[in-house]
Formats: C-alpha cells, sequence, structure tokens
C-alpha cells in the first residue's frame, strides 16, 4: 500500500499506517523531520521544486530523481506501507505514488490507474514533468503522459487529503 500526505501530515499518517519507508519530495530548505519510527535507511528525502520547466533558482525535476524514486520502490519488500509525501500532498507526491504503481505493477493500464488517482484524490495534480520522465524510463510509450493528461487540474486544494493507492489491484 501506498500513502500519500502533505507534509503537515507525515507524522500522522506514518503512524496511523504502521509504515517502515518514506519517500520525501520537498524544495531545498524546507524544513523535513524524519518520523522517529522510520529508519534513516528507509527515508529518502529528494529536493525539487514543484515545477515542469526550467526556471532561474528552481531545481527542475531530473531523470535522476526518477530513477531514484524507482530505485527506492523497487527495494521496497512491500510488508508495511510506503508513504510519499510532498509539500501540498497534491502534485509530487501523487506524481511519484502514479510512478511507484506503474513500476511496480508493470502490466497495470495506465488509464485505469490514473482514473483511481483521481477517485481517490479530487485535488490530486500530478506533475506533468515527473510523469514524463518516469513515462520515458518506464518505456510506457507515452501512455502515461496521456492518461494524467485526461484527468486534468485536480479540484483547487490548499493541501490535499491523505489517501492509499494499491499497487495491484
Amino acid at each position: 500500500m501506498i500513502y500519500v500526505c502533505p507534509l503537515g501530515k507525515v507524522n500522522e499518517t506514518v503512524a496511523a499506517t504502521g509504515a517502515e519507508r518514506l519517500l520525501s519530495l520537498l524544495a531545498e530548505g524546507t524544513a523535513m523531520t524524519r518520523p522517529a519510527s522510520i529508519r534513516p535507511d528507509d527515508h529518502l528525502l529528494l529536493s525539487m521544486h514543484d515545477i515542469a520547466e526550467a526556471r532561474d533558482g528552481l531545481t527542475l525535476p531530473a531523470e535522476a530523481h526518477i530513477r531514484s524514486v524507482i530505485d527506492f520502490a523497487t527495494a521496497w519488500d512491500r510488508r508495511r506501507p510506503l508513504v510519499i509525501n510532498c509539500f501540498a500532498g497534491i502534485s509530487r507526491s501523487t506524481a511519484s505514488a502514479y510512478i511507484v504503481a506503474a513500476a511496480l505493477a508493470p502490466q497495470r493500464d495506465e488509464m485505469e490507474l490514473a482514473l483511481t488517482l483521481r477517485a481517490l484524490s479530487p485535488s490530486a495534480t500530478p506533475n506533468p514533468r515527473l510523469i514524463a520522465l518516469a513515462d520515458a524510463l518506464l518505456g510506457r510509450q507515452n501512455r502515461m503522459v496521456e492518461a494524467i493528461a485526461s484527468i486534468g487540474r485536480g479540484a483547487e486544494a490548499f493541501e490535499g487529503t491523505p489517501f492509499c493507492l494499491r499497487i495491484d489491484v
């Protein structure tokens, strides 16, 4: 199980789910305290901004970030949940949850997965750059990009509501 939440709900989400791994996608300098129940080796903190195109002074999500996400996910034994967070729990984290599910369940249909994501999180607006990079790395021939584009921008929200995404259906 993958749980997605905003930064402000990491501690309660980890505690409520019994998660053993945590993936955090935050802009450099954003304060992040790893929950005590998560071992340092089980927390991947990636620094990037929530942007889709290069902008001066901001860190654009890169292929190396996607490789790190996929490597971290494939090393997960799935006995206990994985929590994924970004600042608001709307863009980088929802994109990463979609990417992890696609990487760990390569037989899963991209459109079905995108529609499931939308049903679970009305505010989800997966970062398009993260999706495009993952699509290329996973050899999905633009199907991930098209599926995420088809669900459109999520509902306006300051912060996403935590939700659970099953990897296999």
